[in-house]
């Protein structure tokens, strides 16, 4: 959800502060962010971990 100008200046100055040092950290993380190793020998797909779930010949198992 986009915030609009008109919103954004009907906030408190101290709201207004912390969503701009948000946006900065959110900014700074991707730039910093870096690229996952290359995993050798491991499953295809999308990552297992993400999902919550593995699952190996049919059988998922939950964390």
């Amino acid at each position: 959800m986009t915030e609009t100008d008109e919103t954004r200046k009907q906030l408190p100055p101290a709201a207004r502060r912390a969503l701009a040092e948000a946006e900065e950290r959110r900014r700074r993380a991707a730039r910093e962010a870096e690229p996952l190793p290359r995993e050798y020998g491991g499953r295809d797909g999308p990552e297992p971990v993400r999902y919550g779930d593995w699952e190996r010949k049919g059988l998922a198992i939950d964390f």
